[in-house]
């Protein structure tokens, strides 16, 4: 299956917080090639790196199918006029959580990369939009993106394709996961989180996750 790009968006680290944190969630449209590597769109930059970035992180992708939900829940906001109101580096329409798998893997331009984790949302979400409860939405309606790791490096120009090559793995999608590891719902499926545990597909932070989420259910008293 094959999905229109709507943006390639990269931004640099900046002032963003009203205490001097800093973020590089505002991110712009690439208006040339950028080379896709280990770590990342040529470009892009995150400035912590505890909760972005890194190998299972490199790449951010954000339905634009959500716009319209989200300027109904919160208005129409001037951010959602164009993609990046998320800080994604990949805008797409067509493909959700609902049907974006754990281990899918998409040609990327000339790249090959794997879906690896959904997004957990942080309060910069909230900031950003200047509304607090779109975190705690974003968890409520498993509206959250995704992130790729890089298989192959490559190039990528706006207006490419993003291919679907391979789904290893039809069971899991990007919605089911997240609700099982962020949104409550692994405490009623103990075996999910078992499985999930042993996928190594599934990027190494949200594996400790599932093992540790299931332990603290068949073994509370620890």
């Amino acid at each position: 299956m094959n999905y229109d790009i709507d943006a390639v968006l990269t931004g640099k680290v900046s002032i963003f917080g009203n205490d001097g944190e800093t973020s590089a969630i505002a991110k712009d449209p690439a208006s040339q090639p950028l080379g896709v590597g280990s770590l990342g769109l040529e470009g892009d930059e995150q400035a912590d790196l505890t909760v972005h970035g890194g190998h299972d992180k490199a790449i951010h992708h954000y339905p634009r199918d959500h716009y319209v939900w989200w300027a109904n829940a919160i208005g129409p906001h001037p951010l959602l006029a164009a993609p990046g109101a998320f800080g994604e580096n990949i805008s797409t329409e067509g493909l959700t959580e609902g049907e974006a798998c754990i281990g899918d893997r998409f040609r990327l331009g000339t790249a090959l990369v794997e879906i690896s984790q959904g997004r957990q949302p942080c309060w910069k979400l909230g900031h950003r939009f200047g509304v607090a409860t779109v975190p705690a939405t974003v968890v409520r309606t498993r509206r959250c993106g995704w992130y790729y790791r890089v298989i192959e490096e490559g190039i990528v120009r706006p207006g490419d394709i993003l291919q679907l090559v391979e789904r290893p793995w039809p069971d899991w999608c990007v919605e089911r996961v997240f609700t099982l590891l962020v949104a409550g719902g692994g405490k009623r499926e103990p075996s999910a989180l078992r499985a999930l545990a042993s996928m190594t597909v599934l990027a190494e932070a949200w594996r400790h996750r599932a093992q540790n989420l299931e332990s603290s259910i068949t073994s509370p008293g620890k």
